[in-house]
Parts: structure tokens; C-alpha cells; sequence
């Protein structure tokens, strides 16, 4: 019976000295060094508005030059430079003696003209009696009657004269063609214009409510259409919102919409235009301001936004991210990644919960093992925001130790396979 006590011990030895092997084997794997850390994002997929921003120019709602219709010296300017003109306003004075004269003398023409009428109706009155009585002959009464239609036509003439006369007068007072804001005057008193110059006095121009034309590429169209006709895209109808960034950077306050678009494209710039109208209340946009312009396209129904900061381009100039898989780093190529403010609208290659790496990119490639910690990204201001530590990640998360149990005299202790405590080995007596 001693025998067996002494093989009993030495068989618990043995068990416990494996143990103890076993234990140290378990806490050199559970030492080995994780994956490299690596900031991601978890991707989910949304309706996404999508807009394009185009360049384009200022253009006044309504424009006219102002040019004299008569020949003349300048006599005087009726208004201020650079204020707000109503249509008829007297702008400038012409000197008008001659044309003052012309209108006199083509009424002193009508008068002439109407004092021959009387006669000639009183001869034609005689010549018709006489005429029954063969007192005169028929050709003279034929005579009389062509000589009042012709004093009826030269005061017609006369009228006519007296008329443009008049009208020449009144130009001589250059008015405003429309209402307005007017610019500088191109002229000043003492000048010499005529009706036929080339060079305008001054411009009126409407800027409260103001036009924004605006180009876009041919290929940009086609690929809108391709996208509306293939489901890509869904456009919200009705009138297509506009949003002015001026060239300070700053938006401007009032949305507009798109008025229409070219059916023809420039055969030299590949390029067709869009017109936008735009309220100008506050007379901020000034024609042939440059603006950028950015017109809501319409919504993509699945769609991801991908920070700017985690797509990049391979060899062949292909849009890439690296996401992790299986605690593992895989490389995706987008192939439809376009920018939508400051990131990028993805419709095909990626999925629901998506793990993409933001942070970290530079350490790693594809097929390395990485720890994923999860943040947010501002969407503004591409500034990273590490997530509460209460949300960790399945693959983050750590294998719980097995507890370690009381040895008893005879039993077989526990063999821990993730600790690095020492065993506690009990002896027993013989």
C-alpha cells in the first residue's frame, strides 16, 4: 500500500508538471503581439443627394446701351452715374436749334399747303355745274379735280413733315429706353454724336433679378441621362434648385433655380450652357461676377459616403480603399467613386457594414493583420473622432480566461489555456 502512495504521487507530479507545460504554452500564444491599429468607419447605405458645381458668369436680367437717334452737340447730362434710372427719364440734352427750326418750317409747309385745298374744292364746285351746260369742257373739269387731290396729297405730305419734325425734336432728349441701374457715361457735354455711332452714351442694366449662365461638359450630360434612364439616379422633378458661391468663397443667401439649357453644344469647347435665375435684392451680384454654382442633380437611392481620406489611386489611376476582413487587410477598387462635398459617392463595390480604413492606411497593406478601432469622420471638416471604448469591435475583442480551480487531493486540476499565472501545484503526501 505504500508502493501504490508513492506511484500515486508521482503520477499527480507528472499530470501537474504538464499542466504547469501546457500553461506556459497558452501564455506565450496569448502574448503574441495583436494586429497593427487602424481607425475605421462602418459604412451604411442612404438615399444621397447629388449635385454638380459648374462656373459661370453674372448676367443682367435686362440690358440696354443708350445711343443718340439725331446728330448733335451735347448740350447737358440729366443724371448721376452709377444710379438706379426709371424708363423715360430725360438722360441727355442735344442742342436742339436746328431741329427746332426744321419743325417750324414744316409747319410753316402744312399751313401752305392747307390754304391751296380751299380753291381747288371751290373750282372743282363751279367746274361740276358748268360742266352740265357745256359752259366748259370736260377736260378742264377733269383738270380741276387732279388739282384738289394734289393739294389734299401735299398736305398729307406737309402733315407728315411737321410730324417728323417733331419726333426729331423730341430726340434731342436722349431718354431711358428701360429701367435700371445706369453706368458711367461713355461721353460728356460738348461731344459730337450722331444717329449712326457706334459707341454707346451709356448702359442701362436690371439686376434684381440677375442671370447665371453656366457650362458643362457634353460627357457630364450624358453620363446625368445614363444614370436617370438606369436607375442610378432619381430625380426629384419639378424646378431644379441653384446655390451661388461667390468668388470670396462665401454662399450666396438667396437659392434660385435652373430657367433651361442649350440644345446645342460648342463644337470647339465640347461644352453646352444652363441659365439660372437668381433674386438680387441686395444688388450683390454684379454682372460679370464669376460664381461657382451648384445644381442639385437629383438623389441616389443606395449609396455610401466614403471619406476623402480613405480612397486612393493605384497604378492604373483607379479609385481604391483598404477595408478589413477577418481581421485582415483587403483592398477594393470603386470603380464608380465620384466626390460629393468632401467625400465620395460610391454606389457599387461596397456593402452594409463595411469596415474602411481612415486612419493607418500608410502601415499596412493588403493581407496584414490589423486591430480595427472604430471612429467618425466630420463630414466639414475631415477631422477624425475616436468612438466610446463601450462599442468595441467582434474582432477586437478578447477570448475570457478560464478561472483557475481549487485542486483536490486524487482530482485532475484544470489546465488554463489563455493565463500566464503560475500553477499551483499541491502536494501530496504518500
Amino acid at each position: 500500500m505504500k508502493i501504490d502512495g508513492k506511484m500515486t504521487g508521482l503520477a499527480a507530479a507528472m499530470v501537474l508538471a504538464l499542466a504547469a507545460c501546457k500553461g506556459k504554452a497558452g501564455s506565450s500564444e496569448a502574448n503574441v503581439a495583436p494586429g497593427v491599429p487602424v481607425s475605421v468607419v462602418t459604412l451604411q447605405a442612404r438615399p444621397v443627394p447629388v449635385s454638380t458645381v459648374l462656373p459661370g458668369r453674372v448676367v443682367a436680367s435686362l440690358e440696354a446701351e443708350v445711343r443718340p437717334q439725331v446728330a448733335g452737340l451735347i448740350q447737358k447730362r440729366l443724371f448721376e452715374e452709377g444710379s438706379e434710372v426709371r424708363a423715360g427719364q430725360p438722360l441727355y440734352r442735344i442742342d436742339p436749334a436746328t431741329y427746332e427750326a426744321a419743325y417750324e418750317s414744316a409747319q410753316a409747309n402744312l399751313v401752305k399747303a392747307l390754304a391751296a385745298v380751299p380753291g381747288a374744292e371751290s373750282k372743282v364746285s363751279r367746274y361740276g355745274d358748268l360742266v352740265t351746260h357745256n359752259a366748259v369742257s370736260r377736260q378742264d373739269f377733269e383738270d380741276a379735280k387732279d388739282t384738289l387731290a394734289q393739294a389734299r396729297a401735299n398736305v398729307a405730305v406737309a402733315k407728315a413733315a411737321v410730324e417728323t419734325a417733331r419726333i426729331n425734336l423730341e430726340f434731342t432728349t436722349v431718354r431711358a429706353p428701360i429701367s435700371g441701374r445706369i453706368g458711367r457715361s461713355s461721353l460728356t457735354p460738348g461731344a459730337l454724336v450722331t444717329a449712326s455711332q457706334t459707341t454707346a452714351l451709356a448702359t442701362i442694366q436690371q439686376i434684381d433679378t440677375v442671370y447665371v449662365d453656366l457650362t458643362q461638359s457634353s460627357a457630364s450630360l450624358i453620363s446625368l441621362r445614363q444614370a436617370i434612364e438606369a436607375g442610378r439616379l432619381r430625380t426629384a422633378g419639378g424646378t431644379v434648385s441653384v446655390k451661388l458661391k461667390l468668388e470670396n468663397g462665401t454662399e450666396y443667401p438667396l437659392a434660385g433655380s435652373l430657367a433651361f439649357s442649350e440644345s446645342t453644344v460648342n463644337a470647339v469647347t465640347g461644352t453646352y450652357t444652363l441659365r439660372a435665375v437668381l433674386r438680387n435684392p441686395a444688388r450683390l451680384l454684379l454682372p460679370g461676377m464669376y460664381v461657382r454654382a451648384r445644381i442639385e442633380e437629383g438623389i441616389v437611392p443606395h449609396g455610401f459616403l466614403v471619406p476623402q481620406r480613405a480612397v486612393s489611386r493605384n497604378a492604373q489611376g483607379e479609385a481604391t480603399a483598404l477595408l478589413v476582413g477577418n481581421g485582415k487587410v483587403v483592398e477594393r477598387v470603386l470603380p464608380d467613386a465620384r466626390p460629393v462635398g468632401n467625400d465620395w459617392l460610391v454606389q457599387t463595390g461596397l456593402t452594409d457594414g463595411d469596415q474602411i480604413i481612415v486612419e493607418g492606411a500608410q502601415q499596412v497593406r493588403q493581407g496584414d493583420a490589423v486591430t480595427p478601432v472604430r471612429v467618425a469622420v466630420d463630414s466639414e471638416t475631415g477631422s477624425v473622432r475616436a468612438l466610446p471604448a463601450a462599442q468595441p469591435t467582434p474582432a477586437a475583442q478578447a477570448t475570457p480566461a478560464t478561472p483557475a480551480l481549487p485542486a483536490t487531493p486524487g482530482a485532475r486540476p484544470p489546465v488554463q489555456k489563455s493565463s500566464s499565472a503560475p500553477v499551483d501545484h499541491q502536494k501530496h503526501g504518500s
